[in-house]
């Protein structure tokens, strides 16, 4: 069965976003290397939006890529009450991709290790990338795809900032802690306004996210609802802060294990101020310089550099 990338009703704005999405998501493929050739990627499928959306642009790269890789739908039933499990199996099964259904009762073992009213994020977490690693392992997958996106990392990064006191986000891609794997997110470059768009468009059947209403689902919605008055404040806010992520100047935080402060004694030529180095000045701009001073103050003024003028012969 052929693979439908398009709704019944195609507009010209579903195949610009369509587009759109496909090629940000070719860019981080290509800017962090996530898959390259032989790979078996396993698509880890929640059943939300992003996951759905991932799968289908990965299988519409796949289509167009000048590498050969594999692709392995996973969706991990954690038993969770409420949860639908034939919704998935039925839509994979559908679409004609090799998929996994991964049973794992982990809800019972959350609820039996953790107190009534604390968060069960961490732990549920744990097991959760247990199983995926395990899976991954019996499956001889090279590559772990995870659906997050450009807002989750940035939502991320002022998570660990307000409640972990740590600067830290989701990186595009992450080695596993014994090599066996390596975890990507070729999402990272996409919004997840877009995503919502093509997933309504594509019709997708979504699973709710909401089953275990974990705390720290709570903490993010917190996080994501500042993010988006920001953004209506002011557009381009959030990609901004995600540029800044992978755009870091260790010298001016306050890391000293990431820059050596403690021998610090010249600043390195790429964290000078160019401000009063009149070298680095071309003709015809302005620099502050030293105008008057005396044995109570001194005072800078603008002044502009002088411009050669050719004679004309």
């Amino acid at each position: 069965m052929k693979t439908k990338h398009y709704p019944d009703d195609v507009s010209q704005n579903f195949l610009k976003l369509r587009n759109q999405l496909i090629s940000a998501t070719g860019k981080a493929i290509g800017d962090y290397n996530m898959i390259e050739e032989g790979d078996t990627v396993l698509v880890c499928m929640s059943g939300g939006k992003d996951s759905h959306a991932m799968l289908m642009i990965l299988l519409a790269l796949q289509e167009r890529a000048p590498i050969n890789f594999k692709l392995i739908a996973m969706n991990l039933d954690q038993k969770q009450p409420g949860f639908p499990e034939d919704v998935l199996p039925r839509y994979l099964e559908q679409l004609g991709v090799e998929y996994r259904i991964v049973e794992a009762d982990t809800y019972s073992i959350v609820k039996e290790k953790i107190p009534e009213g604390k968060t069960t994020c961490s732990l549920c977490s744990r097991l959760r990338r247990g199983i995926i690693y395990t899976t991954a392992q019996q499956l001889g997958a090279t590559k772990i795809a995870l659906g997050h996106h450009r807002d989750d990392i940035v939502q991320t990064l002022f998570l660990n900032m307000f409640y972990g006191a740590k600067m830290k986000a989701m990186p595009p891609k992450l080695a596993t802690n014994r090599g066996e794997f390596m975890v990507i997110r070729p999402l990272a470059y996409c919004a997840e306004k877009d995503i919502a768009a093509y997933a309504r468009a594509m019709q997708f059947p979504i699973i709710p996210c909401d089953l275990c209403g974990g705390q720290e689902n709570l903490q993010r919605q917190k996080i994501k609802d500042m993010l988006n008055n920001w953004e209506r404040e002011q557009p381009g806010r959030i990609n901004n802060i995600f540029r800044a992520i992978g755009n870091v100047e260790p010298s001016h935080l306050a890391d000293f294990d990431l820059y050596d402060f403690k021998h610090l004694s010249q600043a390195k030529e790429e964290d000078e101020d160019p401000m009063f180095d009149h070298e680095k000045f071309s003709p015809g701009d302005m620099a502050l310089t030293i105008a008057a001073q005396d044995d109570k103050r001194i005072e800078f003024a603008r002044k502009p550099f002088p411009v050669s003028v050719a004679t004309e012969e």
